[in-house]
């Protein structure tokens, strides 16, 4: 049995992956542990927040799934940051753990070119140093000619709670017990990584009095350029909000010593996650801090369980009845589920090609946490590169690279390969240096035509990017030609980027009646002109960067004067430009000079 295409894992980049990969058209082979797994969200019950929800628009441009899906069954939806500048703002939606899942699961099983088999992937078989097979728990050996991994917290993972340590996947799941081992036989570095989930509790048992309620936008908002909402904002689920107390800080200092991160039971523990601490660390490193806020999200409609959104916690089941209970509103709250840390391998991905292809296996793919990332949207967007560029090979075309003004997945990416993670790694809206240009609002202009250009997104979705460009475009011509009455002699275009003026206060005035996502691209266009051409510059000296290539076989060791650190870091990345090698830690200004005047001497460039 053969198929072009084989990802395992069918998490949120497996599903991405496989997607991408059959809706080019390739015979493609999903190969998860169970289908009651696919597209879980074992943990926050929400899709977006934060820079991750730009990724999701992102991903919709592009051609894949996540933010339709999202559209479709999420039950509250808030723009995070609406109140600032349009580079910070995102969308967050508050996902229905039982029908997301399922919406995807239908989509993949009505897929005619993917087929899913529940089994576990405990080698791959490689030849010539270029994947040729996987082979499964039973012994089956499935041929293949790219392979996806995309095996999340899965592989040899541990579930922490107190001194406890159980061979488990998320949830009580059957995890990877030997593929990070024979990973590492083909001559991957491994981590150890560490991340962690709070207790549910029962909705029937918390007094929402003593919490803060906090209800969805009174506006209509879609992740998908091609949806219309599927919500009515009347009918959202609301959350609530609420904080630790002296209490719970006492409780959890007096039994640090439970504690699976603190408590000295288990040697070589994971590296967990810096922008999402466990309770106890909190305490701990923000020990003048007098509270911590949380949120009680509900998981479905079809449950009663709550999330208890920043409580993440490893402390023994006692101890976290404590903790609860001396939270305002749960007092009597009962826990369905308890809380736990659960670590597992990830390779380095400086191993990594910017395409997602390892540097050590031709053909090989690696996308999601097995990359060292944490969050579901970050998976996603990496099993969309991966799905797409594992098929653009078998193509013989080129790999699709995103770079880091034209998309956060492209940040992302980059960050991966050319920095590596030491912890697990959370994208942020600090690390786009060019984020004015990375904004919600535009992820179809910026990405869209490479959705059509690879084949993901069809001739109606392109003309109507097309017919919106146009439309922009119009806008802003026409705000040039319409004067304004007023002090001096002004056209609308200047008079727009005046703090308080808003395109509500010029549409009449235009000779046709445009979308309202026309009029904010335009507005935004003209308020922030200068602010915009001078990011769109500086990107533009990175651009000449990102082109001045590095050759394959150039010998580190034979360039003089390189600082020990740079060579080190030069050989074990292999920059593919001088604008990646720029990026890499360690390597400084005058190394980039010295390999420019190599480069100029040695290959006449």
């Amino acid at each position: 049995m053969k198929y072009e295409i084989i990802v395992v894992g069918g998490g949120h980049a497996g599903c991405e992956a496989v997607l991408a990969s059959a809706n080019k058209g390739h015979k493609t082979l999903l190969v998860t542990g169970s289908k009651d797994t696919i597209a879980m969200m074992p943990c926050n019950p929400s899709i977006g927040g934060s820079a991750k929800g730009i990724v999701v628009r992102e991903i919709d441009a592009l051609g894949g799934w996540m933010g339709k899906v999202a559209d479709k069954t999420l039950i509250q939806m808030k723009m995070l940051n609406s109140g600032k500048g349009p580079a910070v703002r995102s969308l967050r939606a508050q996902a229905d753990k039982i029908t997301y899942p399922r919406e995807m699961l239908k989509l993949l099983e009505n897929n005619k070119n993917i087929d899913i088999i529940e089994e576990i992937v405990e080698d791959i078989i490689v030849e010539k140093n270029k994947i040729k097979a996987v082979k499964l728990s039973t012994g089956k050996e499935i041929m293949c000619d790219a392979l996806i991994l995309t095996t999340g917290t899965y592989m040899k993972a541990n579930i922490l709670v107190g001194e406890s340590r159980t061979v488990s996947g998320p949830n009580g799941t059957r995890p990877s017990l030997y593929l990070s081992d024979n990973l590492k036989k083909l001559g991957f570095k491994l981590l150890r990584l560490k991340t962690g989930t709070p207790p549910r509790i029962d909705r029937s048992t918390i007094d929402f009095s003593k919490t803060k309620r906090e209800d969805g936008d009174n506006k209509l908002y879609t992740f998908s350029f091609d949806n219309d909402a599927y919500y009515t904002i009347e009918k959202q689920e609301p959350c609530y909000l609420t904080y630790t107390t002296q209490e719970t800080h006492n409780i959890i200092k007096e039994n640090l010593s439970k504690s699976s991160m603190y408590g000295g039971f288990h040697k070589n523990l994971g590296i967990g996650p810096r922008y999402c601490p466990s309770i106890e660390d909190k305490v701990v490193r923000f020990a003048d801090k007098e509270r911590h806020q949380l949120f009680l999200e509900p998981e479905s409609l079809y449950y009663t369980d709550i999330y208890l959104q920043g409580f993440s916690t490893s402390m023994p089941y006692d101890v976290q009845e404590k903790m609860v209970h001396s939270l305002p509103g749960l007092e009597n709250a009962k826990i369905l589920k308890y809380a736990y840390a659960i670590e597992y391998d990830a390779i380095d991905s400086k191993e990594l090609k910017p395409s997602l292809e390892t540097k050590i296996i031709d053909g090989l793919f690696t996308a999601g946490q097995i990359n060292g990332t944490s969050g579901y949207e970050e998976a996603a967007g990496q099993g969309l590169i991966a799905g797409i560029n594992a098929a653009l090979k078998l193509e013989g075309k080129d790999p699709l690279i995103l770079k880091r003004d034209e998309s956060y997945i492209g940040v992302l990416i980059d960050d991966l390969v050319t920095k590596g993670v030491k912890d697990p790694y959370r994208l942020l809206t600090s690390r786009a240096e060019y984020r004015l240009l990375l904004r919600h609002d535009n992820a179809d202009l910026r990405l869209r035509k490479y959705g059509y250009e690879v084949g993901l997104i069809n001739e109606d979705q392109y003309q109507k990017l097309v017919n919106k460009q146009t439309n922009i475009k119009n806008i802003i011509e026409e705000l040039k030609s319409i004067k304004i009455k007023d002090k001096k002699n002004i056209n609308a275009y200047d008079y727009l980027k005046r703090t308080e003026i808003t395109m509500d206060d010029l549409k009449e005035k235009l000779s046709k009646k445009y979308g309202e996502l026309e009029l904010e691209q335009a507005e935004i266009m003209v308020k922030y002109e200068g602010y915009i051409k001078k990011t769109k510059k500086e990107a533009e000296k990175m651009r000449k960067l990102e082109n001045k290539k590095i050759p394959k076989d150039i010998d580190y060791d034979k360039i003089s004067n390189l600082a020990s650190e740079a060579r080190i870091k030069l050989k074990e990345i292999r920059p593919e430009s001088f604008g990646q090698a720029s990026r890499i830690s360690g390597v400084n200004p005058s190394d980039i000079s010295i390999l420019s005047i190599y480069m100029k001497r040695y290959f006449n460039d």
